[in-house]
């Protein structure tokens, strides 16, 4: 079982993994160099703890020890207790949900094993933005999606926020970064996918015809700014356009993902 340790000094060097959560930049580094992420909310805490990720500590307001009472008895990490000023003073914001937790990070699986047995799989290229990357993580699970494909530059889905906007889908939802970025597109296509890019491509077809007759479906979708690059619209099976109307402006990369894999969930052997 944890160790319950109060702390009273926002100062204690044991609270290192939870100081400027804020700061991204130091989160990058911190995190990258311990091999650890940040878990908050008792319902996202649980989640990561239940898909296997080992705890490195656990931080909480009082209120919170006895909803995670079952998750503090399963490990030995120490859990750091502590007021809820306190705990905003250390990570720079107001926790209101009350718990956080560091987390052991995992090795990323290979490409081959997260595509084994996978009919549908999201492809992002450069989506920076960690609430756009958890969002669509999220999508991607609630409609049927089977795992989930980042180009080097893409956002941590481990940073604190993508896991928060998730919901803790990214614990799930199998992912790995793909090795090769050039060269992406055509190797989904050689392990039998057909890739489908959104994109205003003047050749592009409306969602619902792209992916009508697709059995293994890579759903790709660009940055938030650019969109795609030319490579990889270029290097696509496919393009496909979310129909509207005249006038308004593309979606947003979260909600045009949410569309999108609506309307492929619904696509003859989606789910065979």
């Amino acid at each position: 079982m944890a160790q319950l340790i109060e702390i009273s000094d926002p100062d204690d060097p044991r609270l290192g993994d939870y100081r400027d959560l804020r700061d991204v930049q130091l989160r990058r580094s911190l995190e990258a160099e311990h091999g650890l992420f940040i878990a908050e909310g008792e319902k996202v805490v649980r989640r990561a703890v239940e898909a296997g990720f080992a705890p490195r500590s656990f931080l909480m307001a009082p209120r919170w020890l006895d909803g995670l009472a079952e998750v503090l008895a399963t490990t030995e990490a120490p859990c750091y207790v502590l007021s809820e000023d306190l705990a905003e003073e250390v990570t720079g914001f107001h926790v209101h949900r009350g718990a956080l937790a560091s987390l052991h990070r995992q090795p990323l699986a290979p490409l081959e094993q997260v595509l084994t047995g996978a009919r549908s799989v999201l492809v992002l290229e450069d989506v920076v933005d960690h609430t756009n990357v958890g969002a669509i993580f999220r999508s991607g699970a609630a409609l049927g999606f089977d795992a989930v494909l980042l180009s080097p530059r893409c956002a941590d889905p481990l940073y604190r926020r993508s896991i928060k906007v998730a919901m803790g889908a990214v614990f799930t939802m199998p992912w790995t970064r793909l090795p090769d970025w050039a060269e992406a597109l055509p190797t989904l296509t050689a392990a039998g996918f057909t890739t489908v890019a959104l994109t205003l491509a003047p050749d592009a077809t409306p969602i619902e015809q792209a992916v009508a007759d697709v059995d293994r479906l890579a759903l790709v979708l660009g940055s938030e700014g650019p969109g795609l690059s030319a490579r990889w619209q270029a290097s696509a099976d496919r393009r496909a356009i979310i129909e509207m109307r005249e006038g308004i402006d593309s979606l947003n990369v979260a909600a045009a993902t949410a569309v999108a894999c609506y309307v492929a969930a619904r696509r003859p052997g989606a789910h065979r």
